[in-house]
């Protein structure tokens, strides 16, 4: 069985005058300047420009399209918001981007069951919003929720600062409607918490596109906690803020998120404001917040206040009022935006660790910034040991691209020597799919590579994204022809020469 063949190089004008008969002229996108607001994503380290561009407003719209791309063996790429930080919505070969964000309707709010069904364009912060009020919320919060959508937080598996306590996306999703390679239309998932079926509805969430798109997305809801307080402790260095990350957690605190940030996040962050909102002179803070009943919340909020000091805090910050719990997340939630304003060019990465590794680990980074002659900024989801290493730089310095990756490329390495992960919430995508044989052995990628190929046998959904192939990693191949050489089984479809 191999790689499925697909038309590298379809009539763009023939697909064009299709799409127009299928959709409205406003949701067909096919003008030099307009496609480049789609050439790349998050990841704008690489800019690949698409053929064309359709926005569709319905299922039905989706379906038809798709079922154009399964005729005339057309890739496809699903798009989002573009907040994407691997490069899963990048046309990296020409393909149809097929961009959800005209799908923003709410369908339907059902509070006794504590779930919403939404479309895919619908921004992550929008789901609370429409439910606040009746006292929910939408748990995920990617840094990004005032921006990305919930179809980009379902291919990705998206987390965020509340991960910690509450999971990921996953975990909050209960069913989806989507639009299959081939253009039908179906359901994963029932709807409930808990239903005896195969898990599909789990295979497709972080699947980055390659299984299909998904048009209807049913979320759970949670009620707002009745108490929340946020702690803010600084350290003479971030191995300390570390060691205060595993005191917390090991005597059986559960915060619904614990973030650190470096001394340069902590600067750009008051610089970008204007107040001095975090300690100035601290090498890093930990910011800890705790939920539930005011009696509970008031008892962790006292162990950890008191564990944050044994592990060396100089001070520690209470907040209770929603003010003030805003006023310490804002900086947070704003410090890639506040690094931007002093390097106008970042490489984000997000390695997962063992939360004991975390002390060396950045340690570890440290060194290879200075080995690599990049800054590198720190600002993380320290309580699940989810590492975001901004590598910060400009980009018309010569040669500084391959710089930046080879220095990705040590952080991943060293994430996995650790006995982490090369991803822990952003995917693949084209950026890491060179590492996944790091990870991963012939036989795991086989495996994945034959689920893909049962929703998706003709490889057009965003095709050459997450798995290695000598075509598009160099490295791979060298590892692959080592592998033939002992004898072993290449995975299907790689042919060495």
């Amino acid at each position: 069985m191999g790689v499925p063949t697909i038309a590298v190089n379809p009539d763009w004008g023939l697909v064009e005058r299709r799409l127009r008969a299928l959709l409205p002229a406003r949701s067909v996108v096919a003008k030099r300047q307009e496609l480049l607001a789609y050439d790349c994503d998050g990841l704008t380290l690489h800019r690949h420009q698409p053929p064309l561009v359709v926005l569709p407003e319905t299922t039905a719209e989706v379906a038809a399209v798709v079922r154009l791309c399964n005729e005339l063996q057309v890739p496809f790429i699903a798009r989002g918001s573009g907040t994407g930080l691997s490069g899963g919505a990048l046309a990296e070969q020409p393909a149809l981007v097929i961009a959800t964000s005209r799908m923003r309707r709410v369908i339907a709010i059902d509070l006794p069951n504590e779930r919403i069904t939404v479309e895919p364009g619908v921004i992550n912060s929008w789901v609370t919003r429409a439910v606040a009020g009746d006292g929910f919320y939408y748990a995920p919060d990617p840094s990004s929720q005032v921006a990305c959508s919930i179809g980009g937080n379902v291919a990705e598996n998206s987390g965020g600062v509340h991960c910690l306590k509450y999971g990921v996306t996953s975990n909050h999703v209960l069913s989806m409607e989507v639009v299959l390679p081939d253009g039908s239309v179906t359901t994963l998932g029932s709807g409930m918490a808990e239903t005896p079926e195969l898990d599909l509805r789990g295979v497709f969430i972080g699947s980055e596109g390659t299984l299909g798109i998904a048009t209807a997305i049913t979320l759970r809801l949670l009620r707002q906690p009745a108490c929340v307080a946020v702690l803010l402790a600084d350290f003479a260095s971030m191995e300390a803020a570390g060691e205060a990350v595993r005191l917390v957690t090991a005597a059986g605190v559960l915060p619904a998120g614990m973030e650190i940030m470096d001394r340069r996040c902590i600067h750009a962050v008051n610089d970008f404001f204007g107040v001095d909102e975090y300690p100035r002179d601290a090498a890093a803070v930990l910011l800890v917040e705790l939920d539930g009943h005011p009696l509970e919340v008031k008892e962790s909020v006292q162990m950890a206040a008191d564990l944050c000091r044994e592990a060396g805090a100089g001070g520690v910050r209470e907040a209770w009022s929603q003010e003030e719990r805003d006023r310490l997340w804002k900086g947070r939630k704003s410090a890639i935006s506040a690094l931007g304003r002093q390097f106008p060019n970042y490489y984000l990465q997000d390695g997962v660790v063992p939360r004991t590794a975390l002390p060396r680990v950045l340690a570890a980074i440290e060194r290879l910034s200075e080995e690599h002659g990049l800054a590198v900024a720190n600002v993380f989801h320290a309580g699940d040991g989810n590492l975001h290493p901004l590598i910060l730089y400009r980009s018309d310095e010569p040669g500084v691209n391959e710089r930046v990756t080879a220095l990705g490329a040590a952080i991943l390495k060293l994430c996995l020597d650790a006995g982490g992960s090369i991803s822990g919430e952003h995917g693949v995508g084209s950026d890491k799919r060179c590492y996944m044989d790091w990870m991963f052995s012939p036989d795991d990628l086989e495996t994945m590579q034959l689920v893909r190929r049962a929703f998706d046998p003709d490889g057009l959904a965003n095709p050459g994204k997450i798995f290695p192939t000598p075509k598009t990693c160099g490295e791979s191949a060298r590892r692959w022809v080592e592998l033939k050489e002992e004898g072993r089984k290449l995975p299907d479809g790689v042919e060495l020469y």
